[in-house]
């Protein structure tokens, strides 16, 4: 049994320890805080860290540096964060990728995003967009669902790569319609499109921020966008759930996670001033220029939903068949 006096140094020691986290809070940050993104330069999830991570170095008063730790797809930064000393000066920009999708993806991950990571703030989600060649015969989603079950596994689609988010919402999709199409994976969107326009692999999940442009210049036809809501990029585009696949949706999400054990007053104080930074108006009309939403997610709402998300993948990746990665 814990004696008086044991029970007094007990919580001794643990108003000490909950005066010396809410000094640190007080005193953070007093240098450089590092964002990690696991991703090369110039993709969507470099661009959404150094947009928040400008607006942060503001509010801050400290400057907040992009480091890029590409490789493995999001693996390297992520172990690389999740090694970091948790002191909130460094942190992982995670996406749906990292942080929902590779638990399952991967058959050997040395990082857990919920064992050793803490969420800090949600920025922005992005939808996909399906789009087909212009010469396409199908000129709406029930249209494909019709046509891919009159030649199931004769249509193909194509994405960015095995397990892209292109792959997984085709692979959604086929799930969710109940259809057969034969999956093509290119290395990037680029190569895809050349494809897709040509109608060799004549539908494409596309990012709807790399969509645009050729949506906008004809050379492929926007059949549906993947979010709840329709993009008022796209006003005239619906969504894929009142196209004809009820409750189908799939965004891309980036959000700023802690290496685990990062004090609370630290988390709360980095949540507030992210939260902070996604609701200036520079920052949301970038945001919304790209084709995302700003995200404003209370602090303790983001690990379930990135249970959610891990489970919803895990599902996926199981019944779609698709391979992990050694």
């Amino acid at each position: 049994m814990i004696n008086r006096r044991h029970l007094h140094a007990i919580v001794i020691g643990l108003a000490a320890a909950l005066t010396a986290g809410a000094a640190s809070a007080q005193d953070f940050p007093n240098r450089a805080v590092t964002i990690i993104v696991p991703q090369p330069p110039g993709g969507g999830t470099d661009i959404i860290s150094r947009l928040v991570g400008q607006q942060l170095s503001v509010q801050l008063k400290q400057p907040v540096v992009i480091e890029n730790r590409a490789g493995a797809g999001t693996v390297v930064g992520s172990e690389t964060a999740a090694r970091a000393k948790p002191d909130g000066y460094t942190l992982l920009a995670g996406l749906t990728a990292n942080m929902a999708v590779n638990p399952s993806l991967f058959k050997h991950l040395n990082y857990d995003p919920i064992r050793d990571f803490t969420p800090v703030g949600m920025m922005a989600e992005f939808p996909f967009v399906l789009v087909v060649s212009k010469d396409f015969p199908a000129k709406s989603v029930k249209d494909l669902i019709a046509l891919a079950k009159a030649k199931p596994g004769q249509i193909n689609f194509a994405s960015a790569g095995n397990g892209s988010g292109q792959h997984l919402s085709g692979e959604l999709f086929k799930l969710m319609a109940g259809v057969d199409m034969t999956h093509v994976p290119y290395r990037g969107a680029a190569p895809a499109y050349t494809d897709v326009i040509s109608g060799r692999t004549p539908v494409f999940f596309d990012n709807l921020s790399s969509g645009l442009g050729h949506i906008r210049g004809g050379s492929v036809r926007a059949l549906a966008v993947t979010g709840t809501k329709r993009s008022p990029l796209l006003p005239d585009v619906p969504t894929v759930a009142e196209a004809g696949v009820p409750g189908y949706q799939n965004y891309v999400w980036f959000g700023l996670w802690a290496p685990k054990n990062t004090p609370q007053p630290i988390i709360e104080k980095l949540h507030a001033e992210v939260a902070k930074a996604i609701a200036t108006k520079s920052v949301q009309d970038r945001i919304k220029q790209d084709a995302g939403v700003p995200m404003d997610t209370p602090l303790k709402d983001i690990e379930p939903m990135v249970k959610a998300e891990i489970a919803k993948w895990a599902d996926v990746i199981k019944r779609a068949k698709i391979p992990q990665v050694q």
